[in-house]
């Protein structure tokens, strides 16, 4: 019997193209990127490269980049990070109530340092009704933490517009993208956010290595202290061969990301017509939840 794998929310194959960029960096390019001698800069350069290459795919800046170990690393500086660096202006925070373990776990480790945390709940869709996000802000809020799409309902959220209430309040906002970047077309600039979260795996890069977008300005508290690694935002010597895999599995959903839909798009259709001619009722696995995130609407 041939496997068929359905559950790429918790684990992707790693391409060939990707995997053939990252050896030479075990061995023959093997040098510390933070030294000052030309086998560090060399490197230095090619985790440059690598930045620029994510920041395309979300339509940021390559400076607004900060490579971490993982998606829920991510989430972790985004929520504490930003929170800490902005608790003189406030100590209310809100996220939904359907947010990844790291977003909730983070805003529970908040509420023990003395902030408060509303969680807002969602409607039989799993979806974030705008106008409750409004009547939940303070004057004391000074963040906001909404997932872009839910990797187990498929529920992508109406980002762009809970996005302009906190604009509106210059209120911070988070999205946690793990779910879509990669599988389906994501532009900071049109999301309008503050932070991005996005995860390597989720896209064909190793496990180990993620990403958080932060526009410009935006003050972060950060979690490892240390060296001035990632502007002084992440400390810790850099994981080059699975920058360069996240870099160049960057470069390829671009690349593929509209026959990627579409093919999923058709994979769904299958799979749901399938379990209505058979007239049976089935429990959707994750897998098949995640092909409903590529093509879901609000």
């Amino acid at each position: 019997m041939k496997r068929v794998y359905m559950d790429h929310a918790a684990a992707t194959p790693v391409p060939k193209q990707v995997i053939d960029a990252m050896l030479p960096y075990f061995d023959e390019h093997f040098g510390n990127p933070s030294t000052v001698y030309d086998m560090g800069t060399k490197v230095k350069q090619v985790i440059d490269e690598q930045r620029a290459k994510v920041a395309k795919l979300i339509g940021a800046k390559a400076e607004e980049i900060v490579f971490t170990s993982s998606g829920a690393e991510a989430n972790n500086l985004a929520v504490k990070g930003a929170a800490l660096a902005n608790r003189k202006k406030g100590n209310h925070i809100i996220i939904s109530a359907i947010e990844h373990h790291s977003v909730l776990n983070s805003a529970r480790f908040l509420e023990r340092q003395d902030f408060e945390v509303t969680f807002l709940q969602v409607d039989e869709h799993g979806l974030v009704d705008p106008e409750r996000l409004a009547h939940a802000i303070r004057p004391e809020t000074i963040l906001v933490s909404i997932m872009h799409a839910n990797n187990e309902i498929g529920t992508i959220e109406p980002i762009p517009e809970l996005s302009a209430i906190c604009r509106e309040k210059e209120v911070i906002f988070h999205t946690d993208a793990v779910a879509t970047v990669g599988n389906l077309p994501v532009d900071i600039n049109e999301l309008n956010v503050d932070l991005l979260s996005l995860s390597g795996p989720s896209l064909g890069a190793p496990k180990g290595i993620g990403a958080l977008y932060f526009k410009r300005n935006l003050r972060l508290m950060p979690l490892l202290h240390g060296g001035i690694q990632e502007s002084g935002r992440r400390a810790g010597t850099e994981n080059v061969p699975a920058i360069v895999g996240l870099g160049t599995a960057a470069e390829l959903a671009a690349e593929q990301l509209t026959h990627k839909v579409e093919k999923v798009q058709g994979l769904r259709s299958r799979l749901v017509q399938g379990v209505q001619d058979r007239n049976t009722r089935a429990i959707p696995s994750k897998g098949f939840l995640v092909m409903q995130v590529f093509v879901s609407k609000p």
